[in-house]
């Protein structure tokens, strides 16, 4: 660890044992006032109030009050955040691949964004964070930010979305692969248990809400179940492309389409474009990212790529230019999952396929 890392876990440490001194003098206070009541463990009852304990990708998370200075590693969390208002608790976003969702433009505006793709460990820890979350294992292991337990060491509490790690394994190369299907309501429990961390529980059955009403709105009356649908995330010379089960399935099942490539659980396999072509779906679902991390992430360039290239330029797909952009955050696990399942349904019926 470099000495900036130094400085900032000292001052974090000293942050944390000034909080634990602080809590102790109310606990004390409390203990001498004629109205506090009392467990078995001998905590006041506005004690309990203040800690959740949840139960979070095989590790227990404690956050003992409300975060004050939270750190989103990622656009997914960053954004459910956002959406319940808690603008003015967070201190840090990072990992963005588009920007973001439209409605939040000022509220994003007051966070410090650390790094447009993983920051340091030391980056995040000069925030002074008191809560971190994140969307992806990755961001949260060695080779990422840094592992759950570097922060946990520190006394910051982390919080990894569930749609990562249940019905998922991550221990290969890659993005990992689902061993279940991947549901929304993975993602409405993360909304929900977000808000509880931050004792905004109202808002999170709002927001919980006004998404499955969109996604009811959005494939009412929809029938797609002859439509074949790709996914194209990134990537030029070796694409990721969507395999059966993560958020793309989300979309692909809600219209009762197929996905051209179902047959494989890889989050999202790298798979060469003869065999695209022998596949010849219907649509294809075009990542429009502003990231630069890999070849080809706007879908401008995907396009010209298609149409150029002698292996894709005669599928049905590309002639008919049957093209759905999507956010990267569509095509992942998060409350934009929902815009993928309302913008994939327009083009279907846009083009005739939604039965």
């Amino acid at each position: 660890m470099g000495p900036d890392a130094e400085e900032a876990t000292v001052q974090l440490s000293r942050s944390a044992r000034c909080s634990v001194l602080l809590l102790t003098g109310a606990l004390l206070l409390s203990a001498c006032g004629s109205g506090s009541s009392f467990d078995g463990a001998g905590k006041s009852a506005e004690a309990r109030d203040r800690s959740v304990t949840l139960a979070n990708c095989g590790q227990k998370v404690m956050v003992k009050a409300p975060p004050k200075r939270a750190v989103s590693l990622n656009q997914g969390t960053t954004e459910i955040l956002l959406s319940l208002g808690l603008a003015d608790r967070m201190v840090g976003s990072a990992t963005w691949t588009d920007p973001v969702m439209k409605g939040l433009e000022k509220a994003n505006a007051k966070v410090p964004r650390l790094a447009d793709n993983a920051p340091s460990f030391e980056k995040v820890l000069g925030a002074e964070p008191d809560f971190v979350a994140s969307s992806f294992a990755s961001t949260l292991s060695k080779g990422g930010v840094a592992p759950r337990e570097k922060f946990e060491e520190l006394g910051v509490p982390t919080y990894l979305s569930p749609a990562d790690c249940e019905g998922k394994d991550n221990s290969g190369d890659g993005d990992g692969s689902r061993t279940k299907p991947l549901a929304m309501d993975t993602v409405y429990r993360e909304v929900r248990e977000l808000a509880r961390i931050f004792r905004v529980e109202e808002r999170g059955e709002k927001l919980v809400t006004e998404l499955k009403d969109r996604v009811a709105k959005a494939t009412s009356g929809i029938d797609a179940e002859d439509t074949t649908i790709l996914y194209w995330f990134a990537n030029q010379e070796s694409p990721y492309l969507a395999g059966c089960c993560g958020a793309p399935g989300i979309i692909t099942n809600a219209l009762g389409a197929k996905n051209v490539f179902d047959d494989t659980s890889q989050e999202w396999p790298q798979i060469n474009w003869e065999t695209v072509a022998d596949r010849n779906p219907d649509v294809l679902a075009i990542g429009d990212l502003t990231r630069k991390s890999q070849t080809a992430e706007t879908a401008a360039k995907k396009i010209a790529f298609l149409e150029s290239n002698p292996a894709t330029r005669n599928m049905d797909a590309v002639k008919k230019k049957r093209y759905v952009l999507l956010s990267g955050q569509a095509m992942n696990p998060t409350i934009r999952t929902v815009e993928g399942v309302e913008k994939v349904a327009a083009a279907l019926r846009e083009y005739g396929l939604a039965g």
